[in-house]
């Protein structure tokens, strides 16, 4: 079964492991992100979490598809929320099964990575001198290099 969903409400982690269950799998991996109360070393009140939900969806079954065929007998689910979450909210519920545990840890790592890198959700953080978009920057503020011209 798959299951890739961007979801405005929480989730347990039962779905997803659910979701990857069956009867050749010999392990299944899970890995859940949490809102934690800092980031590079400024406090966190509460995150929000945007996303361009049916492009995300569309490349987290993308992902799961391209690590299925890269690791054999493996099947992954993944679940992000959107939204504002609190502190201790799970914001991110990833399993993957496979046959043996190594090809679960290996299939859930590469599940996470990927959705980190491609799927386009972005994240706020809201701290006590406001709040910040995470990773992004103003292709205006940035130092432009002359020494070329």
């Amino acid at each position: 079964m798959n299951l890739f969903e961007i979801r405005e409400v929480a989730f347990g982690l039962d779905e997803v492991v659910r979701a990857v269950s069956h009867p050749a799998a010999g392990g299944v991996s899970v890995f859940l992100g949490v809102v934690r109360n800092e980031n590079d070393g400024l406090s966190v009140v509460r995150l929000e979490y945007e996303a361009y939900a049916s492009m995300a969806v569309k490349q987290m079954a993308r992902i799961g598809e391209q690590i299925a065929k890269e690791i054999p007998g493996a099947q992954l689910a993944a679940l992000h929320r959107v939204g504002s979450l609190e502190i201790g909210d799970t914001a991110i519920a990833c399993a993957a099964s496979a046959p043996h545990r190594a090809e679960a840890f290996r299939a859930c790592r590469a599940l996470i990575d990927r959705i980190k890198e491609q799927v386009p959700i972005w994240k706020r953080e809201h701290g006590p001198d406001g709040p910040y978009w995470v990773g992004w920057q103003d292709a205006r503020c940035v130092a432009h290099d002359h020494s070329h011209e």
